[in-house]
This record gives C-alpha cells, sequence and structure tokens, in this order.
C-alpha cells in the first residue's frame, strides 16, 4: 500500500513535469508571440551590437519578451548575435523568430545619385548600410585602389554608376567598392567602349562631359542635343564655355559645397581652376557630379547637327534655344538676361 502511495506520487510528480515542460515548449517554441499589426517587421543588427540592444528592438514587436529570452538563452543566441537586417512576419513563435534572426540575413535596396563628391556619396551610402561614411570614403579614395583600376582622385566619381543596388545592409565598405567597380565594368560593354573609341574620348572623358550635360538640363530627350554642342565645340578647339563648370570650380576653390549659386558672374569666369572651362580649353579632370546614365548615353550617342551654342528657353522653361552661330546666340542671350534680370537673381 505504501509502494502503491509512492509509485502514485510518483506519476503524478512526473505528469506535473511533463505538463510544465509542455507548457514552457509550447509558450517558448510553438505560441505565435508578435504584437505588430501588419504583416512583415524588420529588425537591423549592427556589427557592435549586443543582446540587449536585439532585444530592445524585439520588445515593441512581440507579445512576451519574457518567453524570448528564456528561449534565446536555451539556443545560445544571446552570445552568438549576427549582425544584418531581419524580418519577422506576423504569427512567427519564438523559435522561428531566433531562426530567423540567426541565419537569415536579408539584402537591402540602395540608390544614389547626384553626388558631386566622393564625400557626398560615402554620406548617402552611410545612410543605407551599417557603413560609418569616414570608412567608406577612405576605402573608395584609397590611392592605390584608383591606381590600380586606373582612376585618379578628381575621376574615382565615375565609377559609381547611379542605379538601385542590392547589397546585405552589414557588407563592408570593401564590398561596396569592389561591387561598383564590377558594375562600372558591366556598364562599359564593347558597345558603349566601341561608342566612346569612336569619339576619341576615354571613359573618364565621356562621363565627364555627361556630368556638365546632366547639370545643363534635366529633359533627358534635350541632353543629346546639348551633348552635341559640346562635341562639336571639341572638334574644333573651342572652349566649352560650360556655366556647371564655373559653378563647381567656384564651390571647389572656397571649400563650400553647400552653397547654392544660380547665376554665373563675369568674376567667376576669372576663377583659376582647371574646371573653369572659360578659362581652359582642355575637359576638366573629372565629373562635376554624377551623371545619369540617360546623359552618358546622350554623349554617346549624341545628335549630329551643327550648334555651337544654347541659353535657357524662357518661354519654354527647362529647355533651351540652340544658334550655330554667335550673332543669333547673342540675340538668345540678351532675352535671357533680360529675363533673369528681371525675376531678380543676381547670384
Amino acid at each position: 500500500m505504501y509502494i502503491k502511495k509512492i509509485l502514485v506520487a510518483v506519476v503524478i510528480i512526473g505528469l506535473a513535469v511533463a505538463a510544465y515542460f509542455a507548457n514552457f515548449v509550447y509558450n517558448a517554441m510553438l505560441k505565435a508571440n508578435t504584437s505588430f499589426n501588419g504583416e512583415t517587421a524588420y529588425i537591423y543588427i549592427s556589427k557592435s551590437d549586443t543582446y540587449a540592444d536585439v532585444k530592445a528592438q524585439l520588445e515593441p514587436l512581440l507579445i512576451d519578451i519574457e518567453s524570448f529570452n528564456d528561449l534565446a538563452e536555451q539556443k545560445q543566441y544571446i552570445t552568438n548575435i549576427r549582425s544584418g537586417r531581419f524580418a519577422i512576419t506576423k504569427g512567427m513563435n519564438n523559435n522561428a523568430i531566433i531562426n530567423s534572426i540567426r541565419s537569415k540575413n536579408l539584402p537591402v535596396k540602395i540608390s544614389f545619385n547626384n553626388q558631386e563628391r566622393l564625400e557626398n556619396l560615402a554620406g548617402r551610402i552611410s545612410e543605407q548600410l551599417d557603413l560609418d561614411s569616414l570608412d567608406i570614403l577612405n576605402t573608395i579614395s584609397d590611392e592605390k585602389f584608383l591606381k590600380d583600376n586606373n582612376f585618379t582622385k578628381q575621376a574615382a566619381i565615375g565609377m559609381y554608376v547611379p542605379d538601385s543596388y542590392e547589397f546585405f545592409w552589414n557588407s563592408s565598405a570593401e564590398t561596396f567598392r569592389s561591387k561598383m567597380l564590377k558594375s562600372y565594368n558591366n556598364f562599359w560593354n564593347t558597345s558603349r567602349s566601341e561608342k566612346a573609341k569612336s569619339l576619341n574620348l576615354t571613359k573618364n572623358e565621356v562621363i565627364t562631359i555627361a556630368s556638365i550635360v546632366h547639370k545643363e538640363t534635366a529633359k533627358v530627350d534635350e541632353r543629346p542635343r546639348v551633348a552635341g554642342v559640346y562635341l562639336n565645340r571639341i572638334r574644333l578647339g573651342m572652349p566649352l564655355q560650360a556655366d556647371p563648370t564655373v559653378i563647381y570650380a567656384k564651390k571647389l576653390t572656397s571649400n563650400d559645397f553647400n552653397q547654392v549659386i544660380k547665376r554665373v558672374l563675369y568674376k567667376d569666369l576669372e576663377i583659376d581652376s582647371p574646371y573653369n572651362t572659360y578659362k581652359y580649353r582642355s575637359i576638366p579632370p573629372g565629373p562635376i557630379t554624377m551623371p545619369d546614365i540617360s546623359a552618358i548615353d546622350a554623349v554617346l550617342n549624341a545628335e549630329k547637327h551643327k550648334y555651337l551654342y544654347f541659353v535657357a528657353n524662357v518661354k519654354n522653361f527647362g529647355y533651351h534655344k540652340f544658334a550655330k552661330t554667335l550673332a543669333q546666340h547673342n540675340n538668345n542671350k540678351n532675352e535671357y538676361v533680360r529675363w533673369i534680370n528681371s525675376v531678380g537673381i543676381n547670384r
């Protein structure tokens, strides 16, 4: 009888332990534990993050952070944090969440355009990837890398073709640079390379002219015509006389790229800089901005015409009036100057 009572007690305790364990397993591993309304939430874990940082991101997304914490300890996630971008879908249990943030790093899409300098590009990328802007800048301006790949520091911004790209959020600066170089080389396929050669221009010269075209007009359909003007001037040995290059020279010599310059003054034409195409006949040493693909292709497929001049069309804003002779151009220019004075733009 005594032994029977002991056996019964053992069975009861065993059942209780089994029930407790089953409850623990259900609550910690199998029970849905998300509290957000959308279908998917994302967390971003930096290389320097601790478990406390991860837990702080998860807490607003979960019903019961403590049950998650218990399982994280059991699965040794707490001491094995992985950086990256991870998804948590609605209705996930703790086990699925831990599996996701441990091994399912998801890529992000990044984009960039209109960057004037490597410094600006580095800042833009650091906003989209888990990278410090100074680390990026040091990597993309590394002298050995530039020399090994036939870039000067002035031309280096031309290696970055504006587009959308996929990266893992925790990618290194070297990975970013390597992928951009590969993309640049792919961009310069046989067709584009042959077109540049037929124009007697290097890739850097094409991109530099394209950067001027990009700044001169935002109208994609007008870019081949503007490009044709500059190619005509180059063939004739004329200076490019492009106002955007003077603006760039002014920013560069004053070391102030935040200034807004709406009008080029006659005194600005005297700035002593290789980017001042009124003072120097040669193509500038590098791009004055990161040109769109449409601007690069506009140079490679420039419109064939005899125009040598153009000025903003005040009757069709965004477009320009083109001229074959200086006399025609001066008439167009006078109309533009009268308009710009009337609206009070003086710098």
